[in-house]
């Protein structure tokens, strides 16, 4: 089971990262916050000193075509924000 899926880089989570040390990243439903903090240390090698956990429920939407009404939905995803121990850093970039 792969834990971390890849890192969120958006403006709010880049702003996050500058100013409070704190990187998101998409990770799989069913981990909890110690499999997370397990494996950002052994994959970015730093400390983490908390973490906290988002569910984000899936969207659902409606249209109406020619042929009938059409459903769809997108699928949920948690988020984790991982905060690090003071001086340490992840540099997203360079992996890319």
């Amino acid at each position: 089971m792969s834990i971390l899926i890849k890192p969120i880089i958006t403006e709010k989570a880049t702003a996050q990262s500058e100013l409070r040390n704190c990187y998101t990243f998409s990770v799989n439903t069913k981990a909890n916050k110690i499999e997370i903090k397990k494996a950002v240390e052994a994959a970015y090698g730093v400390s983490v000193e908390k973490v906290r956990t988002i569910n984000v429920r899936p969207d659902r939407n409606t249209k109406f075509t020619k042929t009938g009404i059409q459903h769809g939905k997108t699928n949920a995803v948690k988020k984790a924000i991982v905060q690090l121990a003071e001086g340490e850093m992840i540099d997203l970039y360079s992996n890319m």
